[in-house]
């Protein structure tokens, strides 16, 4: 094999291809600006004395002023070019420069260790990027680079740093970088950046977010390589695709050029499907929800769509608090989200933790197998005044919209039956205390354990609604962890033993006439839509930038040729010929 150095020699004669992940959908052809950051420089030091700790410390919070009036001042200047999500974004990051558990662990390395504010500022927020970084869900591993670009902020101002910004002057450049930081993402000229091609990102990144609010074509993903492109040399970039062509023939030019027009009028007419329901040709109405984290992400999920929440996660909201948050902390989070989505539903996930989504101020047990574990319903039942205060804090909230409760990793109906206890209880509790709350609450699970999508039926007998957890499903039905590279390729949720487990659970709720969605990746394939629809799924839930697409994909079929599609499929026994046989009806 050729290597990139080799091959690189030849790209004033050659077109040389290349692949990354689609981050931003849309085609770009410009001028490869490569941008190479700086870091400020500091010797390693240790202090001495009380007097210089003192100091450091002193030092570090004017750095953390200084850098929170640098976001202030950002969101001051370009806020009017900025959406809602954008200033929450730079709101986000303010409240973590600020925080009072970052200057407390900054203030131990420095008091404890002798670290300079900067060896400290770097390590706390490298140990935290690390935990990230190591998580297996994509939202949360795309934070390290929010967590970066804090770290660096501030270490800026302690070193007296000049702020970094992109030199961009010509209009149609590419920016190529190893990442792109929110902050810059956000201050980008759109006028003069026509893409982005970064080494590394993610989707669920906000450098990706913000790049697809703005309409910015981005692939991510592609290695150190891409960094040895020579300034100002043509780049081609397909951010659906991820496909990258460096130094294109003016034949690929021009075909690209008829692509990218196919892409911008089909782009519109996704535009103008925002606010028209998803039903098939044929009359079946589906639902489309969206996947979020914060009630701050509501307004894009609208923008997009959105008839609501299929998911929203309450462990980012933990991971990001001191200590367990309390009953009124979590409440207004929760009102925050009900005012937000207003008469639309928003399904609350109780606490998520474990396996690779650890809590820093809580202790989890060393184990083998963590994400078989003590994890999720497990930690909420063993802890259950840890349970009892954020089912409280739902129930008030959920006087003020339209939400629902629904509990993770449920593998049988002794776990439901108890954790519905325990949210009676809450209830007494509330009562008593002369609190109001919503009596008849929604109680749904996500079928996320095989034992559970097996016995749905007899579940539905306990559960109001089922949300299929596919990421992790499918994970447990191979026997695979996606993450370890060794294997990843097994995972694949064409596999037709998993496709029968979920068409399966969809009919045994249906039997109890009980709703059943989906709020797992296989939500927004373009490939399995058509197949869910088939097996019976009306309930879709995913990342809010993928509803158009989805919801453009089902009102061009017919409930009827889907069901057909599906049983021509149950007949299938191989994964590949599932996806080509998928592909070619697609066509």
């Amino acid at each position: 094999m050729v290597s990139w150095e080799a091959s690189f020699i030849y790209l004033s004669e050659k077109q040389k291809t290349m692949k990354g992940s689609g981050l931003s959908p849309g085609i770009a052809t410009g001028k490869a600006l490569i941008i190479r950051r700086k870091e400020p420089v500091s010797a390693v030091r240790y202090l001495e004395n009380e007097e210089q700790k003192s100091d450091e410390i002193k030092s570090f919070d004017l750095a953390v002023e200084a850098a929170v009036n640098e976001i202030r001042k950002i969101i001051e200047v370009c806020g009017s070019n900025f959406r809602p999500d954008d200033i929450s974004i730079l709101e986000t990051q303010t409240e973590f420069i600020a925080d009072s558990q970052l200057r407390n662990d900054v203030a131990d390395c420095i008091s404890k260790d002798n670290m300079t504010a900067v060896s400290a500022v770097r390590k706390v927020t490298g140990e935290m990027a690390k935990t990230f970084g190591e998580m297996n869900d994509e939202y949360l591993r795309a934070r390290v680079t929010d967590i970066q670009d804090a770290g660096n902020r501030i270490v800026r101002y302690l070193l007296r740093g000049e702020e970094y910004t992109v030199p961009v002057k010509n209009r149609d450049t590419i920016l190529v970088a190893e990442d792109i930081t929110p902050t810059e993402a956000l201050t980008l000229d759109s006028k003069l950046i026509c893409g982005i091609l970064t080494a590394e990102g993610g989707r669920t990144s906000h450098a990706a977010i913000i790049a697809r609010s703005r309409g910015i074509p981005a692939v991510g993903g592609c290695g150190p390589e891409i960094m040895s492109i020579p300034d100002n040399e043509t780049v081609i970039i397909d951010g659906t695709s991820g496909e990258v062509l460096i130094n294109p023939s003016s034949k690929t030019i021009k075909e690209y050029e008829k692509r990218k027009k196919d892409f911008d009028s089909n782009a519109e007419m996704l535009r103008q499907l925002r606010d028209k329901p998803a039903i098939t040709k044929d009359g079946t109405a589906v639902a489309l929800y969206g996947n979020i984290s914060s009630f701050k992400e509501i307004e894009n999920l609208t923008e997009c769509g959105g008839e609501g929440v299929g998911l929203l996660r309450t462990e980012l909201f933990f991971m990001t608090s001191e200590d367990f948050p309390a009953e009124e902390e979590q409440f207004e989070f929760y009102l925050q989200a009900a005012i937000a989505a207003g008469k639309k539903p928003v399904i609350i996930r109780t606490l998520d933790i474990g396996g690779d989504k650890q809590l820093p101020y809580f202790s989890f047990p060393a184990e083998s197998n963590p994400f078989l574990g003590y994890r999720a319903i497990r930690i909420s039942l063993d802890r259950q005044e840890l349970f009892l205060t954020q089912v409280m804090a739902i129930l008030r909230a959920s006087m003020y919209g339209n939400l629902k409760i629904m509990l993770p990793m449920i593998s049988g109906i002794n776990e439901l039956r108890e954790a519905k206890e325990i949210i009676n209880i809450a209830k007494s509790r509330l009562a008593a205390s002369g609190k109001r709350f919503r009596e008849n609450i929604e109680t749904g699970i996500m079928l996320e354990i095989p034992s559970a999508a097996m016995m749905t039926g007899l579940l539905a007998r306990e559960a109001d609604f089922f949300s299929i957890g596919t990421n992790d499903l499918c994970q447990y039905t191979m026997a695979v962890d996606r993450m370890n590279s060794k294997v990843a390729g097994l995972y694949d949720h064409f596999n037709p033993g998993f496709l029968r487990l979920v068409a399966t659970a969809v009919e045994q709720a249906h039997q109890h006439g009980k709703p059943v969605g989906m709020c797992g990746e296989m939500a927004s394939d373009p490939l399995a839509v058509p197949l869910l629809i088939g097996m019976g799924l009306r309930e879709f839930s995913m990342p809010a930038a993928s509803i158009p697409v989805v919801k453009q994909i089902i009102n061009s079929c017919s409930a009827g040729s889907c069901e057909k599609m599906w049983k021509k499929v149950m007949r299938m026994d191989k994964q590949e010929d599932i996806r080509l046989f998928l592909k070619n009806e697609m066509k």
